[in-house]
C-alpha cells in the first residue's frame, strides 16, 4: 500500500534497514505463512484471542470496582483509579524490554512466561492488606503483561500473510475487547454479592484457563529468527524507528485514543453509582457489555481500511469516538449507553488500525516497534485514567468528556498531517 494511500504505513526518512526474506517475500503459493482458511490459522487465531482475553481481564481487572475499592480503603476516585493506571504504566515501561527478550528467546516463549507470572500475581491480588499494596503488585502484574502485546502482533506480522494481517490483529484486539468487557461484568456481579477481593480473584481464575489453552494451541513459530540482545543494537533499532514520521505519529494515534478509554472507563462506574442514576455495582458492572462492539469493530478493521485507506479509517473512528463523548453527557441512561456504545466502536477500530499500521510499517525489529507503540498506548491509558478522574472530580462528567474531546482533535490532528506529507511525497515522486 502506497504512502499516498495510506499517510501512516510507510517508512519516510527512516533509519535505512534491510528486510528479511520473510518479511518481505510476496505472498504466493510457496509463502508458508498462515493464512485465513489455510493449517493453523484458526488453532493461531483462538490462541491469540484468548491471549487478548486473559491480559485485558487482569489489566483492568479493577476498573469497574473503583466505586468499592475507595468506599474500603476510604480514599478518593483519584486515589483508587492508581489501582489501573499501576498495571497499564508497568506495561508501558517494561513492554520494550519485554520486547527484546522475545527478538532473542522467541515470541511463544515470551508470551507464555509473561501470562504465567501475571496470573499468578492475579492470585495473590485479593489478598493485598493495603490500597499501597494492591498499587504495587497491579504494578508488577502490569509488568509481566508487558511480554504480550509487542510479542503477538510481531508473532502474526512473521507468521500471517500481509494481506490477512490487519484481519488477524484485528482478532486479537477483538480478544482485548472480550477480555475488558467480560472481566468488567464478572467483576461487577460478584463484587454485589461477595466484595470486590472475590471479584479479582474470579478473574484470576479465568485468566489461568485462558494462559493454559493459549499455550495448547498457539503453532510453534516457523518463521522467527533470533535477534541480539545487545544494548547498542536494541538502541539502533529504536532510534531507527524513533527517527520514522510516520511511526511517531501513530505511536501519538495510539496513545491519544487510549486517553479517551482510559478517562471514559476510570470514571464511568462512579457516574452511574451516583445520581441521578443510582445504579447498583452489577448493573454497571453490565454496562462494559458494549464492548462487544468493540470486539466487532476491531474485527471487521481490514474490510474498513480496504473501502476507506488507512487515514479515511482513522478519521471515521476519531469522529466516532467525539460523537460519543458529546452524546454521553447526557442526563439520561439511553443516551449515556449510546455514547459508550460510539466511543467503544471509534476506539477499537483506531486502535486496530493504527496498530496493524505499525506492523506493516516496520519491516525490521517488529517487536521493537509494536512495543513503542503498545508503549505509548499504555501510558495513554495512564494518563487518561489519572487525568479522567482528576477532571471528574473538579468538573463532573463534562470534565473528564473535555479531557476525552482534546484527545480525538489530536487525533484528527495527526492524520491530517500525515494526509499532508502523503500529498508532498505524491508530488514529489511524480516530479
Amino acid at each position: 500500500m502506497s504512502p499516498a494511500s495510506t499517510g501512516a504505513s510507510t517508512i519516510v526518512g527512516a533509519v535505512p534497514t534491510v528486510p528479511s526474506t520473510v518479511a518481505s517475500a510476496p505472498a504466493s503459493d510457496s509463502d508458508s505463512r498462515m493464512t485465513p482458511g489455510g493449517p493453523g490459522y484458526r488453532r493461531m487465531s483462538l490462541a491469540l484471542f484468548l491471549a487478548g482475553v486473559a491480559t485485558f481481564a487482569l489489566l483492568y481487572s479493577t476498573q469497574a470496582l473503583l466505586p468499592l475499592i475507595s468506599g474500603d480503603f476510604g480514599v478518593a476516585a483519584s486515589q483508587a483509579s492508581w489501582t489501573v493506571a499501576a498495571a497499564t504504566g508497568g506495561l508501558a515501561l517494561f513492554v520494550l524490554p519485554m520486547s527484546a527478550l522475545s527478538e532473542r528467546y522467541g515470541r511463544r516463549t515470551v508470551m507464555t512466561a509473561s501470562l504465567g507470572v501475571a496470573v499468578g500475581v492475579g492470585l495473590l491480588v485479593p489478598f493485598a492488606p493495603s490500597l499501597g499494596a494492591l498499587v504495587v503488585l497491579r504494578a508488577v502484574q502490569g509488568a509481566a503483561l508487558a511480554g504480550l502485546p509487542a510479542s503477538a502482533t510481531a508473532y502474526l506480522a512473521e507468521e500471517v500473510r500481509p494481506k490477512a494481517l490487519v484481519t488477524a490483529i484485528g482478532l486479537f484486539v477483538a480478544g482485548n475487547s472480550v477480555g475488558g468487557m467480560s472481566g468488567r461484568v464478572i467483576t461487577g456481579w460478584v463484587a454485589q454479592e461477595w466484595g470486590w477481593r472475590v471479584a479479582v480473584g474470579a478473574i484470576g481464575v479465568l485468566a489461568v484457563a485462558c494462559a493454559i489453552a493459549f499455550r495448547l494451541l498457539l503453532p510453534a513459530p516457523r518463521h522467527f529468527k533470533a535477534g541480539s540482545l545487545a544494548p547498542r543494537v536494541l538502541v539502533r533499532t529504536v532510534r531507527g524507528h524513533l527517527a520514522d514520521p510516520l511511526l511517531r505519529r501513530l505511536y501519538a494515534i495510539g496513545a491519544l485514543f487510549m486517553t479517551v478509554f482510559g478517562g471514559v472507563y476510570t470514571v464511568i462506574g462512579y457516574r452511574l453509582t451516583e445520581a441521578p442514576f443510582s445504579l447498583p455495582q452489577g448493573i454497571v458492572g453490565s454496562i462494559f457489555l458494549v464492548y462487544l462492539v468493540g470486539t466487532v469493530s476491531a474485527s471487521t478493521a481490514g474490510r474498513l481500511v480496504g473501502r476507506l485507506g488507512r487515514r479515511g479509517a482513522l478519521y471515521l473512528a476519531g469522529g466516532t469516538t467525539a460523537a460519543g463523548l458529546l452524546v454521553s453527557l447526557a442526563d439520561s441512561l439511553v443516551p449515556v449507553l449510546l455514547g459508550l456504545v460510539l466511543i467503544t466502536a471509534g476506539f477499537f477500530a483506531g486502535h486496530a488500525v493504527a496498530s496493524s499500521a505499525v506492523s506493516r510499517t516496520a519491516t525490521t525489529g517488529r517487536a521493537q516497534a509494536s512495543a513503542l507503540y503498545q508503549s505509548a498506548y499504555y501510558i495513554g491509558s495512564s494518563a487518561g485514567s489519572t487525568v479522567g478522574a482528576i477532571a471528574f472530580h473538579s468538573g463532573g462528567w463534562a470534565g473528564t468528556v473535555g479531557v476525552g474531546v482534546l484527545a480525538v482533535l489530536g487525533v484528527v490532528t495527526i492524520t491530517v498531517l500525515g494526509t499532508r506529507a502523503a500529498r508532498r511525497q505524491t508530488l514529489v515522486a511524480a516530479h
